[in-house]
């Protein structure tokens, strides 16, 4: 599998076995706006959560409103980790002993949900690897993928093993609401003043170093720059850099995130009670998850 040089949104994808709900990232700052919380809200519900910036200069290290409402990797680890012994023991049951989980794949370029959600961002990577995600990280992802056998036994068995584990050990499905809020969110922020502004100001600041695109992710889906991660361009290498660079200038990252937080924050207050009980559902897994373990 080569890495994926086209950016798009991220998502929250469903495993298919476990059902465990992952954090996916795809192969890939003015601050003088932010999401606020409703100034006020109905008795009994709890305010939407505000954007939480970590480290300014670190996008990976920001988190958006809607995750307040997903869960956490180590809720994730620990939901999967409790469905795999329990669809273990299952198949074991059913006459597959040799089963075994998928293994746990490594992070590919991206490492939350923020982070290469609005490009890329580090300006020694953008050096080395282009668009690309490290090449080792790649190959440690090919090497697991090959390794999983899960899937390679009698499907009725598993998908009843699968069934039990869900009962037993929680399952953490895909929210439609929560991708819906990420989704739309981060299409309507490219619409906004400040971020059309920002753009505009990137794409001028591209051109004057010579490369000629509209917005940021323009740059990182130019089909010149979608070879393997053996096949890196100098080209593309310039590219990136000079993109990070203009990016750095006018905070391109932050003004986007602050828009998407803005509208996200809009859209919680709207779906409050429902993400609510998505919210007691994670909880609820995450609770019989800890009692298989």
């Amino acid at each position: 599998m080569k890495a994926a040089t086209k950016m798009g949104v991220p998502a929250l994808a469903a495993l298919a076995v476990t059902g465990t709900l992952l954090a996916v990232w795809p192969a890939a700052h003015s601050n003088d706006s932010s999401a606020a919380a409703p100034r006020s809200h109905r008795a009994g519900q709890e305010p939407v959560a505000k954007d939480q910036v970590g480290d300014p200069e670190n996008p990976a290290t920001w988190k958006l409103p809607i995750e307040a409402y997903t869960a956490t990797k180590a809720e994730q680890r620990l939901v999967s980790s409790a469905r795999d012994t329990v669809i273990k023991e299952c198949m074991r049951t059913a006459g597959f002993p040799d089963w075994k989980p998928a293994p746990d794949l490594p992070t590919v370029g991206g490492t939350t949900l923020t982070d290469w959600r609005y490009g890329i961002h580090d300006l020694e990577q953008a050096a080395q690897f282009g668009y690309h995600p490290d090449p080792e990280q790649q190959d440690a992802y090919d090497v697991a993928l090959a390794a999983d056998q899960s899937g390679q036994a009698d499907q009725g068995a598993l998908e009843g093993c699968a069934s039990q584990a869900g009962g037993t050990a929680g399952s953490l499905q895909q929210s439609a609401l929560v991708e819906q809020i990420s989704g739309d969110a981060y299409h309507q922020s490219m619409e906004t003043p400040k971020v059309k502004a920002v753009f505009a100001s990137w794409s001028a600041c591209m051109k004057d170093k010579g490369h000629t695109y509209t917005a940021p992710l323009d740059a990182s889906d130019d089909a010149r720059f979608t070879t393997g991660a053996d096949e890196i361009s100098q080209a593309e290498k310039d590219t990136a850099v000079a993109d990070v660079a203009c990016r750095d200038k006018y905070h391109v990252e932050r003004v986007w995130f602050d828009a998407e937080a803005a509208i996200q924050t809009k859209s919680i207050a709207q779906h409050l009670g429902e993400l609510n009980r998505e919210k007691t559902a994670v909880k609820s897994a995450v609770s019989k998850a800890r009692s298989v373990n």
